[in-house]
């Protein structure tokens, strides 16, 4: 929120603020890590969306790999039309994300007491637990996306300051509420499905798709590798976005966003030709 305002009130972006008031020794420094933490990130939610790919059609990790670039690029292209249709695919399928966990709860049928009791008393009871904790909040509140939303707003256009103040407060009270169920419903199905019936050695997402065919019928599998493959394709669309909004921020470099694609799905593919085990990179 505290980006946002600051792209309104200024004008600028975080980046460029950074730039403007730092000495260029630091400014390197933050355009580095946050060009490193973009495509550490990008290369989770690329390879997230080439196994839902794999999961869903029976591709082999690399042709999902392929897939995801080429429906990356058709969803990048799409800013050629101004920013409002390529926002609107993007929530499209942050929205499809939601409603597939809405499913997955009613498939897995959560005990709702226990759900309220955890809701109302928060506990972490062993380390593994802060690591969780730790991941999900990272994976909501992503850094190199508060450079991208300062950007997002600095434009004048969308009525006065106070207005724009007033439905960016709206906006992202809305998206961390939705962001917020999606890893509720995340947690409560993977516990209610997995934990309390025995498995609790799922270690990977093609673990997770083939034992939830059996245990909460196939349905339930493809809405799982559904939203998985929404999830991937949107953040990793939003990373390449905030990656621009970053390299031109701190040093005034512009590249083409399609080619800017290329050069950072590229750690992607040397993980899976490698042969390396993508989630546990």
């Amino acid at each position: 929120l505290l980006s946002a305002k600051l792209g309104i009130a200024t004008g600028k972006n975080l980046a460029e603020h950074i730039r403007d008031r730092f000495p260029r020794p630091a400014v390197w420094f933050y355009w580095v890590q946050a060009e490193i933490i973009a495509m550490a990130t990008d290369l989770a939610e690329f390879i997230g969306a080439a196994i839902g790919f794999k999961l869903l059609f029976g591709v082999s990790l690399l042709q999902g790999a392929v897939l995801t670039g080429v429906v990356t690029f058709l969803i990048l292209m799409l800013q050629s039309r101004g920013q409002k249709p390529l926002e609107m695919v993007i929530g499209g399928l942050l929205l499809f994300v939601a409603a597939a966990y809405v499913i997955e709860l009613f498939f897995s049928q959560p005990k709702v007491t226990d759900l309220l009791q955890g809701l109302a008393v928060p506990s972490l009871p062993t380390a593994d637990a802060v690591l969780l904790a730790a991941g999900v909040l990272g994976a909501t509140i992503m850094p190199h996306v508060i450079y991208l939303h300062s950007s997002l707003t600095q434009s004048p256009d969308g009525g006065s300051r106070a207005e724009r103040y007033s439905s960016t407060k709206l906006d992202v009270a809305v998206a961390m509420t939705i962001a917020g169920f999606v890893n509720l419903a995340m947690m409560a199905t993977a516990a209610a499905a997995f934990h309390f019936s025995g498995h609790t050695g799922i270690a990977d997402l093609d673990q997770a798709y083939l034992t939830l065919d059996p245990l909460l019928g196939r349905a339930a599998a493809v809405v799982f590798g559904l939203s998985l493959l929404a999830a991937g394709l949107s953040s990793t669309v939003v990373g390449t976005m905030a990656g621009q909004v970053v390299m031109q921020g701190f040093i005034h470099i512009r590249i083409p966003l399609l080619v800017r694609r290329v050069v950072t799905m590229l750690p992607s593919f040397i993980v899976i030709l490698a042969g390396w085990e993508p989630t546990r990179i």
